[in-house]
């Protein structure tokens, strides 16, 4: 007997895609593209925060801690806040947009305001911080329940976190790559600030139907304002910027650049030439020899073979230029972590006159990196190492004032070689040199304190140490025609009176306990 074969369904054609899928479809696209530049924009205020933060009040671990810190309470808080948001989600979406645009892109110009007339930037920057973190969680929420008309719960909530993260991470790549060398920070939140109206104005364009007539205009018209207000204010920005930063310099600022890495202005009164980082004072002309000539004649007189200079910082070029004063030197290896400092040095025809173009000179290779990776690294021994960098004023800048740092130098050294570096003020930030030296003889260095006078800085400190025995009263300095260093100043520098003396309670700087960034804040803060 045969069965009799089941009868199979019949086969059921795909349903084709409607006009209403394709619009549905591109409806959601567009909103979460908009979330994905909103996302992207607020990481770029709250870095521009940051970073102008560390500008004015220096310190940049304590200025970033706080910004990301405010910022994802803001967000809570404007995740929190967005369920009072019952009705017209689009349009408030739109609205939270546009203020975005609003503040996040005048963030870093009314910073610059509150710094130099407020006296109230600390409040500023922190109001700024909640603004902007509030309306990117309030955006949040509102997107979510917009997209559920699209799909599933689970799907949309993947989809908006996952679109958010990724907006964040490319934001956060562009920032010191792209934005900040190529716009520095005044443009680029002002550019921020217009692609937020953008966004906001292609939504409302796309969505034209979907509104009141009363809510379109209010929205085309906010739209259109802070619109025009960036815009302006980024045509006329240069010259706004110029005003702005020439309050904050007492001389004629002939030149400045955001860099990768730092704020860079050179100065100019008379024949008087100050270089700025990030508002630090690096060198006045008028009396910049005492302190270079300070910090590497010394070095260059006690080492028994100097003829192989590694410097790290320096990138001005006037190390250098004293350290090509001893014909016995063959080779320079200069370690500047910014590229824009040692390339202004060699095109500036101000800084190449005042640095005898020390840096396009022969015996001189430039290493544009981290001085604490490149001392990492194996390289033929060195007779003289100079450590010719900023002051340890935050974490990452006292990495290179550490013991380990010191060690690396150490393993470096030829015999009889000798490592220098500045260290600061020994009067103004008496703990902070004393740490230093103390940090370097926890390294196994012989170390020799020194200070002098440069009066565009006040009382300064160096400290020298040697991996052999060497009597530091004993030195000669075999350069012609040096302006302030001779024997006899050097044996003096080496002695320090009652107030700068040596405390009882020296700490020692470690890679894992930076505890010199610190103390160098708190040494300062009394003036």
């Amino acid at each position: 007997m045969v069965e009799p074969r089941p009868e199979t369904a019949p086969e059921t054609a795909p349903r084709s895609l409607t006009s209403a899928d394709l619009r549905g479809f591109w409806r959601a696209a567009l909103l979460l593209a908009a979330i994905f530049s909103a996302s992207a924009c607020a990481i770029v205020y709250e870095l521009l925060i940051g970073s102008t933060s560390a500008y004015f009040l220096g310190d940049s671990v304590q200025q970033f801690s706080v910004t990301i810190g405010i910022f994802l309470a803001s967000m809570g808080l404007g995740a929190w806040l967005s369920r009072a948001v019952v009705d017209r989600l689009l349009e408030r979406f739109i609205l939270f947009e546009l203020w975005l645009a609003a503040v996040g892109g005048s963030s870093v110009p009314v910073l610059y305001f509150a710094y130099l007339y407020s006296g109230q930037f600390r409040y500023v920057m922190i109001l700024l911080i909640i603004a902007v973190g509030a309306l990117v969680g309030l955006e949040l929420p509102l997107l979510t329940r917009m997209l559920q008309h699209y799909g599933g719960l689970r799907t949309v909530l993947s989809n908006v976190l996952s679109i958010d993260y990724l907006g964040s991470l490319l934001a956060a790549l562009l920032f010191p790559y792209v934005l900040l060398p190529l716009l520095g920070a005044f443009n680029t939140s002002l550019a921020a600030g217009l692609l937020n109206v953008g966004v906001g104005l292609v939504l409302l364009r796309s969505f034209w139907s979907e509104l009141a007539p009363g809510p379109r205009r209010r929205l085309l018209g906010l739209g259109g304002a802070v619109a025009c207000g960036l815009g302006l204010t980024l045509a006329f920005a240069e010259p706004l910027r110029e005003h702005l930063e020439s309050d904050l310099y007492t001389d004629r600022i002939i030149y400045s650049e955001h860099s990768q890495y730092q704020q860079i202005v050179l100065t100019q009164w008379q024949d008087e030439l100050r270089l700025y980082l990030d508002r630090h004072l690096q060198f006045s002309s008028a009396d910049e020899y005492r302190y270079h000539e300070s910090l590497v004649h010394p070095a260059m007189a006690m080492a028994h073979h100097p003829q192989r200079v590694l410097l790290i910082g320096g990138g001005d070029g006037l190390s250098v230029r004293e350290i090509l004063r001893h014909n016995n030197v063959e080779r320079v290896d200069v370690v500047d972590l910014d590229r824009a400092i040692t390339d202004l040095a060699r095109r500036d025809v101000r800084l190449t006159r005042l640095n005898d173009n020390a840096l396009s000179r022969p015996p001189v290779r430039i290493f544009n990196e981290d001085g604490f990776t490149f001392l990492e690294r194996a390289h033929e021994a060195y007779g003289v190492i100079i450590i010719d960098l900023p002051d340890p004023r935050d974490e990452a800048l006292s990495k290179l004032y550490s013991v380990e740092a010191y060690r690396l130098c150490a393993r470096h050294l030829s015999p009889g070689g000798v490592v220098v570096t500045q260290a600061t003020s020994p009067y103004y930030a008496r703990a902070s040199f004393w740490s230093i030296a103390a940090t370097m003889a926890a390294a196994g260095l012989r170390v020799v304190p020194y200070h002098t006078l440069v009066p565009s800085f006040g009382e300064w400190g160096f400290v020298a140490g040697s991996n052999s025995v060497q009597d530091p009263t004993e030195v000669r300095f075999d350069v012609p025609d040096l302006r302030y260093m001779t024997p006899e100043l050097f044996r003096q520098m080496q002695s320090f009176p009652i107030d700068m003396s040596r405390p009882a309670d020296a700490v020692v700087n470690r890679l894992d306990r930076p505890v010199l960034a610190r103390q160098y804040r708190e040494d300062w803060s009394r003036w």
